[in-house]
């Protein structure tokens, strides 16, 4: 049933719309890796690509709108991987190890661009907050698992929130160098949340 999800498809655009978004996403990276978020404003961006800086505000809006944009980019590959990629991320396995290994791929996923994520911040919007077909493929896999007695729908979106950015970055940002790696923190809340719905889970 999965496989039906339209995750991530973009909405057609025009062949130079394209052109640009996909010059802007590749500049937006090189300011990136060269100086991290604080180097990448509207501004440079404009003049480092050669483009317009209302072609910039046009595409993206603001500068939280450049760093959701390049979160969204990013997760595309995660969410191929759901759509057609070996399981138990992707199709052909057991409900119970495919819902373990998406949310542990979506932990693994914010740690890698936890600075992004937290640069989408612009005090109307929390990273992570737009996440619908990730209730969707998690309420699918709850069904599929079987689960009797339980409103399958409020489940979904409340392990959603499990996965949301705030609470995730929350934890990353409050990691002291005694502790255990947040990520495996987070992996094993995730197991934990996963098995006392469904039983044991092998590794994903």
């Amino acid at each position: 049933m999965t496989s039906d999800l339209t995750w991530g498809r973009p909405r057609p655009e025009r062949a130079d719309a394209a052109r640009n978004r996909q010059v802007l996403l590749d500049t937006a990276r090189t300011l990136l890796a060269e100086g991290g978020p604080g180097l990448l404003t509207m501004d440079l961006l404009a003049e480092r690509s050669g483009l317009g800086k209302g072609t910039v505000f046009r595409r993206f809006g603001s500068r939280a709108g450049i760093f959701q944009a390049l979160l969204d980019d990013s997760e595309r590959d995660l969410q191929r991987e759901v759509l057609s990629g070996p399981p138990p991320l992707g199709p052909g396995a057991p409900p119970a190890d495919r819902l373990l290994a998406y949310g542990i791929a979506r932990i693994r996923f914010l740690a890698r661009n936890q600075a992004v994520a937290r640069a989408t911040l612009d005090g109307r919007q929390e990273p992570g907050a737009r996440r619908p077909l990730s209730a969707i493929h998690i309420r699918v896999l709850l069904r599929e698992a079987g689960l009797t007695g339980v409103d399958v729908d409020v489940l979904a979106v409340q392990l959603t929130h499990a996965l949301d950015g705030p609470m995730m970055l929350q934890v990353f940002g409050e990691h002291a160098p005694d502790d255990p790696p947040p990520t495996a923190r987070l992996e094993q809340g995730w197991r934990y949340l996963v098995e006392r719905l469904v039983g044991p889970v092998g590794d994903p």
